[in-house]
């Protein structure tokens, strides 16, 4: 009750900003989005744009951004925050959360502009639910291979066109930045484990079989699991620890915006996670993806003729092992990363021809906002 009225009384402060101020809205789920978030709303305000910065969580780390143009707001996730996007009147608002109009999150006839920014290089067709773009006015697309999915969904749904402009993927720049730094380059032999979640997932059903025999490997190992599998997963969480416990040269890492453990690590093992292509092409070091099934949220994904770019890329990533050759992947491991240099090389190659804007995502999307305001 105490919280509700805490986030009702936010609510109504953002209520009595002037227009002015909320004439862009950035709504935020919590402190993962911030690092694809982040980095449009430093540019905007940059730039001298007002943004009002609404949140579900007080841990948000754009919460402590201080800037005189930035408005922020904590109005949690339960019936205030439906309140929010229901009564919501500005001229554009960003978000970074499929399924707008699906379930609760409804549409406002008060709001002009809805913007899409991806938090995943992954296709659009099987990982994310059916129509969970549908009711968007705008995508910022990460890749060419974005604006084909969607263009082909809205055909294949008889669904309005949208815009789809070419932006990039604020996450992948943040990787290319921070490589160049001193100090940035990996420890030899620190693996990272970095897999999806849900009931098919690699730490979900398979824990104990990938983590022992990497323990015994001789990699360092870092288990960087998805916030979905902490906070719906309890009993494979509990054999993480277990193996954190248990072994000297295995640890967890929770902070998932944060960016230690996958600059420190040489190889990245993974199922069908987006952070495998973040690892890949911004670090432009391989992966090693255990071939668990795929992850398929939409049923029809196949009736559009594009193979999802998570399925396609594999192979180019590094390699793929199955789940009876767990025992083996220390051996794999050492294969993969032995040649360094040379997968560098073609993952700047892979990098041009799959995302947009790689290094510059944010200018990207902050002059398609000051085009909008202008008038389009």
């Amino acid at each position: 009750m105490r919280d509700g009225l805490r986030h009702l009384s936010r609510y109504v402060a953002f209520l009595r900003l002037a227009a002015a101020r909320r004439r862009i809205v950035v709504y935020t789920e919590g402190a993962a989005s911030w690092p694809h978030l982040g980095p449009v709303v430093m540019e905007l305000l940059r730039r001298g744009q007002p943004v009002s910065y609404v949140s579900s969580s007080p841990t948000d780390p754009g919460l402590a951004v201080q800037h005189p143009s930035l408005s922020s707001f904590v109005i949690g996730d339960g019936h205030v925050r439906t309140l929010f996007f229901s009564t919501l009147e500005t001229e554009l608002l960003l978000m970074t959360m499929p399924d707008l109009n699906s379930f609760h999150i409804k549409r406002s006839q008060a709001t002009r502009l809805y913007v899409y920014l991806h938090h995943s290089l992954v296709s659009c067709h099987m990982i994310y639910r059916e129509g969970a773009f549908d009711h968007f006015d705008a995508v910022l697309c990460s890749g060419p291979h974005h604006v084909a999915e969607l263009q082909a969904l809205e055909v294949q749904r008889g669904t309005r066109a949208k815009q789809l402009l070419p932006h990039g993927y604020g996450r992948l720049d943040a990787l290319l930045e921070a490589a160049r730094r001193p100090g940035a380059a990996a420890r030899p032999r620190q693996v990272l484990v970095a897999p999806s979640w849900g009931p098919e997932g690699l730490l979900e059903r398979h824990a104990d079989s990938l983590i022992g025999p990497l323990a015994a490997s001789g990699w360092e190992v870092v288990v960087r699991p998805h916030p979905q599998t902490v906070r719906l997963a309890p009993q494979a969480m509990e054999r993480v620890r277990h193996w954190c416990r248990s072994s000297a040269n295995v640890r967890l890492d929770e902070d998932v915006a944060g960016q230690g453990s996958l600059l420190a690590s040489a190889v990245m093992v993974s199922d069908w996670s987006g952070a495998a292509l973040e690892f890949a092409l911004g670090l432009e070091r391989p992966v090693l993806f255990v071939d668990t099934p795929r992850k398929v949220n939409n049923p029809s994904y196949a009736d559009i003729a594009l193979e999802p770019v998570e399925v396609g890329l594999r192979a180019s990533l590094g390699a793929v092992i199955g789940l009876a050759e767990l025992g083996d992947i220390g051996v794999v491991l050492d294969r993969v990363s032995a040649q360094p240099a040379e997968f560098a090389l073609r993952m700047q190659a892979l990098r041009n021809k799959t995302v947009f804007h790689a290094g510059n995502s944010a200018a990207a999307a902050a002059d398609y906002i000051d085009q909008q305001l202008r008038g389009g």
